[in-house]
């Protein structure tokens, strides 16, 4: 193994990058291949990375998924162990089982180097992962070389790989990464922006500001109300993705090739399940229908579904905070938000709401995404959906992408908002809307009508009432309170 073979090659990328290194030979069924001698991938890795180069560097398989390969290829394993112990034995286990974990853990990252663009099965993810671990088990076991009887204790194939397809492993992983993903990330953070906004709420409940509808001034609400309608549509976007998770924990595998469970033994899936429960802690179980687990993905449009729902409200709370603080002098400026680094490099003293407008370009990337997800999950042909690594891309892309920017938004933004008190209540009593308090008085078309006199005469509701002589100034003072409408 620690010889330097030499490439016979005319693809001169390939020899740039192979200069000065040093490889080993793996095999394969379709032959020998060459594999760099630091690397614990093997000959189909290998393949997939010379023959799908489009986007290195940018477009991996997401770790997320090689995390998951890793949980999977522990608990399979396991359930190998115990269903068919003469073929999964005590050593094997232990090599495949420790292996596995260290790729779940993220200690092996540096040896996935494949990309999205690859089989739509995610058949060389699946064989990177067992590669991996068989040649990091073996390296473990101490048959890095062969061993006496001229064969390592793991093979990717027979051993890693055993009662699998990767057909079934790769729904799994998706599943396995979905979860983790949404529960132990994603809904974490938002849960800490409901605690900023419940914070907020709190502090500005005695500030009664105009209300706006359709961009124009409406009848007043308390700011601590508005905050609340923030609040509450992330609280509802939170119950949302806890709902689209129960079906995230559904597991294709057991189904293998085309979802008959053909070279797995009999209670696999259900065994499997149960150890990958255990490895997160999660609820996890075996789907019913293999036939659906693999070429349906519904299960992942629901749930990007939810992330979109996540989306759209982020966008708007963005939004409405950067309107409100607009300014500082010639916008609405009813809020102030923090100052975090210049805006302009040619306007001095110039700060713009970044943190608003992050969230709302991560909003649009993940509205996007959901079209691709939507798209791909529909091109499920016979037994497989062949579109699997570009839904994982998407998906994880878009869980990634709202937890960072609601972590952000809250920590560098909302948990900075301050109430401009004197603007709101300067803003409040301009509102021509306060008129609606009058039509209990003088009726709906005559407060239309005050409303409408006063605008035209740059004038205020009561001057605009007593010269309409729709009320006294004392029948006026008596019914008209801005303050208790809200």
């Amino acid at each position: 193994m620690a010889s330097i073979v030499e490439l016979d090659t005319a693809d001169s990328d390939v020899l740039k990058e192979m200069i000065g290194m040093d490889y080993r030979k793996e095999h394969d069924s379709m032959g020998e291949v060459l594999v760099p001698l630091d690397r614990y991938w093997g000959a189909q890795t290998q393949r997939s990375k010379e023959n799908f180069r489009i986007g290195v560097g940018l477009e991996t398989m997401p770790m997320e998924i090689i995390h998951a390969f890793g949980i999977l290829k522990a608990a399979a394993a396991r359930a190998n162990h115990f269903l068919l112990p003469d073929r999964m034995t005590d050593r094997k286990l232990e090599a495949i089982e420790t292996a596995a974990l260290e790729v779940a853990q993220g200690k092996l990252d540096d040896h996935f180097p494949l990309v999205v663009w690859q089989t739509g099965s995610g058949t060389q993810s699946n064989m990177n992962a067992n590669e991996v671990i068989a040649n990091r088990g073996n390296e473990l076991a101490g048959d890095a070389e062969n061993g006496a009887a001229g064969e390592k204790l793991l093979h990717p194939n027979d051993d890693v790989n055993m009662s699998q397809s990767s057909n079934d492993t790769f729904p799994t992983a998706l599943h396995i990464a979905a979860v983790l993903s949404v529960e132990d990330r994603l809904i974490p953070a938002a849960e800490e922006l409901v605690r900023v906004l419940s914070g907020l709420e709190e502090e500005n409940q005695d500030i009664v500001k105009t209300g706006r509808t359709h961009l124009q001034d409406a009848v007043p609400i308390r700011f601590s109300q508005e905050i609340s309608g923030w609040r509450s549509s992330i609280e509802r976007d939170i119950e949302l993705l806890r709902l689209s998770l129960k079906p995230l924990k559904e597991l294709a595998l057991g189904g293998t090739a085309v979802g008959t469970g053909l070279n797995a033994p009999q209670g696999f899936g259900e065994r499997v399940a149960q150890e990958i429960s255990a490895l997160t802690g999660k609820s996890f179980v075996t789907a019913d229908n293999k036939f659906h687990a693999l070429s349906s993905r519904d299960e992942i449009v629901f749930a990007h579904g939810g992330l979109k729902s996540l989306a759209a409200d982020l966008m708007k709370i963005a939004n409405d905070v950067r309107w409100l603080a607009s300014g500082p002098r010639c916008g609405l400026g009813e809020i102030t938000i923090p100052e975090n680094e210049p805006g302009s490099s040619i306007m001095p003293g110039k700060v713009n709401p970044t943190q608003c407008e992050q969230v709302t370009m991560v909003a649009v990337q993940v509205m996007g995404n959901d079209c691709a997800v939507g798209m791909a999950a529909s091109q499920g042909n016979f037994q497989l959906n062949v579109f699997l690594p570009v839904l994982a891309y998407n998906f994880l892309q878009s869980a990634r992408l709202l937890r960072d920017s609601i972590q952000s938004f809250t920590q560098n933004c909302v948990i900075g908002i301050k109430a401009n008190r004197d603007k709101m209540k300067g803003n409040l009593h301009q509102s021509l809307m306060l008129v609606t308090a009058l039509n209990p008085y003088i009726g709906y078309e005559n407060a239309a009508k005050t409303a409408k006199y006063a605008y035209s005469k740059n004038i205020s509701l009561k001057e605009a009432c007593l010269e309409l002589g729709f009320l006294s100034a004392e029948r006026f003072e008596e019914v008209f309170h801005p303050e208790d409408m809200a």
